[in-house]
């Protein structure tokens, strides 16, 4: 960033404002109220016409049916309601639109929104408007050809009096919603004039193009510099021009671009190339060429009512070359999938169409090329009280395993299959309270004759039928009087529901076994589903008698005039009345639980407890404290035991983790947040990552120190980093520096 581009977005800045603030209105039906600041104010004309001149404070409230309300408060106030017309004066402050204008005089117009002032400021108010400033000796609007102008005016990002950063301008020509030209500008730092600017002109969508910097160190590339140019060819056409190098790895680049079509939609590519000097660092055990690239191409549109076209292609040249380089993707996504769907829905059905194909052999995955699905939502039948749900696919799947090291992990198969399941729920409310539904369905399936290497099925027809019935009731009690200081209660009311879902499937035509598996069941850290359509591994359905028993309880209070839970729990568990092999009597007992006793205190607990043999099998707790706008803390711990059982559904090996982030902002200028990572059976800290922040006005800069621990042979990781940006356009969004610290890192 430099001066140059600092002035660029300052006036941006203005341009912003003036059009969202001065923007003509049409006359049409609006309101207006007048109501004194304080006792002493005195009206010398009509409340009931509202009209007439207002003296010792003054307050007008106006709303317009199609351009919103504001609020003007001064010392005294001329008003006319016929024309719209308010002459003040004396501490003048006009709210709208999340803006604010201040000034001695002002003439505002809140019919056409034309204002008038000899001396103004003005600054947002809200998140709309970016973290700037403008001030200056007239402002006025022209509604006859939608142009305003600004004279002497100054602009500046600097949230003080006494800008350190400014841009004085003799004239401001500002078009709304398209350009703003800036005539005899100079800007200045302190009060030292830097540059100037006879001619000047800006687009007013908050973009233009810049460069980013991101120095740094880590140990895995050495030194580095992270450098990138965003640049804006049209209103349909923008990107990213990258250009890094890192000591250790070399130089690499890429380009992202983004079209902007409009109802067409939205389309995004991006490329990234390094020739990579030493491939071996941090990937033992795997076998990575030198030449890594990656390239992402995303589609999303809504072009018509009702139907969406999504797709998006994710190639790797291998499989470390996120883990590697882009850490922030990575971490959100490690085995991003290629598809492309077109999905069209109505009130009571949706089609979709998805083609799934795998261009990355390293990762293991279900080809649907293409699978056709069709959902009719639940709906009355002719009126009656039945109601009909279904879904139907049809397409051609493969079962692809990784390659690896050019070892394959499985044998390939592919086959066709055809699926229809429908069903009819018959809801029925018994004394008022009690809710009973009893359902009744079945499904089909076919599948061809399975090809390839690990085919050993051949074409086959599966029916399955399934029943069952669910009952839930809601009961509450209120205890109106119930406070308590300690605990911000004001009020209490307790709601219960308990529920029980019954599910009864016979011995489907064939078992899993017998079927090619492309949708299956997959290891989960929660309760999957048991009644259909809502339980969606197709190839994995089996017998089933099982009733799944739940308690949900909530306790309310109200804050602030809001209702809140101030405790919400949620107990579940299955009573398999015919276990199959492998399974127990009765699964695991799961609760779900949210305590609020604070605004500023939320504790957190997720627990999975085997009731067989006594043991937990997942616990997750966090307790969250914020009591200032200073400091927070956020502190968890999550265990996951050990599940080595010889099933597709196992969840292998466990862990066992403490996570803090804290936060504390030490002045208005100084912050410092530190976030750890500990495994805790093996006793060894696996992450620490601490930032400094700094305000510098009109800037933001942070640095950012690392230490990952992986526990392998190539030692620690350390990583220190130094980001900078703009308030107007900060490069990290609000709180994604706690979610994801890899950003402030650079990758």
């Amino acid at each position: 960033m430099n001066i140059y581009r600092a002035a660029r977005l300052v006036c941006l800045t203005l341009v912003c404002w003036a059009a969202a603030s001065a923007q003509a209105q049409s006359a049409g039906e609006y309101s207006l109220e007048i109501v004194g600041r304080s006792t002493n104010s005195v009206v010398e004309g009509s409340y009931d016409k509202r009209s007439g001149v207002f003296t010792n404070g003054v307050i007008v409230k106006f709303n317009h049916p199609q351009y919103g309300a504001g609020v003007l408060e001064a010392d005294q106030a001329r008003v006319d309601y016929n024309t719209g017309e308010i002459i003040a004066s004396g501490r003048v402050r006009i709210q709208r639109d999340e803006l604010v204008w201040a000034g001695e005089n002002i003439n505002y117009n809140f019919i056409t929104r034309k204002m008038a002032a000899v001396q103004f400021r003005a600054g947002g108010t809200g998140a709309r408007y970016p973290a700037a400033f403008v001030g200056g000796e007239s402002v006025g609007g022209d509604r006859s050809n939608d142009v305003y102008t600004a004279q002497n005016a100054f602009l500046t990002t600097d949230d003080v009096a006494d800008p350190a950063i400014r841009l004085r301008a003799g004239t401001i020509r500002i078009v709304p919603r398209k350009y703003f030209v800036a005539r005899n500008a100079v800007l200045f730092v302190g009060d030292v004039p830097m540059f100037y600017f006879p001619y000047y002109t800006q687009r007013l969508d908050g973009k233009g193009n810049h460069f980013d910097f991101v120095p740094g160190y880590r140990s895995r590339y050495g030194g580095y510099l992270l450098s990138s140019y965003n640049w804006i060819w049209s209103d349909e056409l923008d990107g990213v021009l990258h250009a890094d190098y890192r000591e250790k790895r070399g130089g690499a680049g890429g380009v992202d671009a983004n079209l902007h079509l409009g109802r067409w939609g939205e389309a995004k590519l991006k490329y990234y190339h390094l020739h990579d000097m030493d491939p071996d660092i941090d990937n033992a055990g795997f076998n990575i060429p030198p030449d890594r690239k990656r390239f992402a191409f995303s589609y999303d549109a809504a072009p018509f009512t009702n139907l969406t076209v999504k797709s998006q292609v994710r190639y790797q040249s291998d499989e470390r070359v996120l883990h590697n380089f882009i850490e922030s993707e990575y971490r959100a996504n490690p085995q991003p999938s290629t598809f492309v769907e077109i999905n069209q829905h109505s009130d009571n059905f949706a089609l979709d169409v998805l083609t799934q194909p795998r261009i990355n052999e390293f990762f293991a995955n279900v080809e649907r090329l293409p699978e056709a699905r069709l959902t009719g939502f639940r709906q009355q039948v002719l009126g009656g009280p039945v109601y009909y749900e279904s879904e139907s696919s049809a397409g051609y799947y493969r079962r692809r395993f990784a390659i690896t090291n050019d070892i394959v992990t499985g044998a390939d198969y592919a086959a066709a299959r055809a699926d229809t399941f429908h069903q009819l729920t018959l809801p029925q409310t018994f004394f008022g309270w009690l809710n009973f539904t009893p359902r009744a369905g079945g499904r089909f399936t076919y599948y061809g004759r399975a090809t390839g290497p690990g085919a050993t099925t051949d074409e086959i027809d599966r029916t399955v039928f399934n029943t069952g019935a669910e009952i839930t009731f809601k009961a509450s009690q209120t205890w109106a009087d119930k406070t308590n200081r300690w605990l911000a209660l004001d009020g209490l009311r307790h709601i219960i529901e308990p529920s029980v879902n019954y599910v009864y499937v016979p011995k489907p035509s064939h078992l899993p076994g017998e079927l090619p598996q492309f949708d299956t069941e997959l290891p989960s850290l929660r309760l999957l589903p048991i009644t259909y359509p809502d339980y969606n591994a197709i190839d994995s359905v089996d017998s089933q008698n099982v009733m799944r028993f739940g308690l949900r309880n909530r306790l309310q209070t109200k804050r602030d005039g809001q209702i809140v839970d101030f405790l919400y729990w949620d107990v579940y568990t299955d009573w398999r009345l015919r276990p199959e092999t492998a399974q127990s009597t009765f699964a695991d007992v799961y609760s779900d639980a949210v305590l609020r006793p604070r605004t500023w205190l939320t504790l957190e607990s997720l627990t999975r407890y085997n009731i067989t043999d006594g043991g937990l099998r997942l616990a997750f707790h966090n307790l969250t404290l914020q009591p200032f706008e200073s400091w927070s803390w956020g502190v968890g711990h999550l265990y996951v035991r050990d599940d080595l059982n010889p099933t597709p559904t196992a969840l292998q090996t466990g862990n066992s983790f403490l996570t803090s982030t804290f936060y504390l902002k030490l002045n208005e200028n100084w912050g410092f947040r530190a976030q750890h990572q500990y495994e805790v059976r093996e006793q060894w800290m696996q992450q620490q990552t601490y930032s400094i922040y700094r305000d510098l006005r009109n800037w933001t800069a942070a640095l950012t120190f690392r230490i990952l621990d992986p526990h392998t042979s190539a030692g620690k990781d350390y990583s220190v980093a130094f980001t900078f940006s703009l308030k107007a356009q900060p490069k990290v969004n609000v709180g994604e520096d706690a979610v994801r610290p890899a950003r402030l890192l650079g990758y």
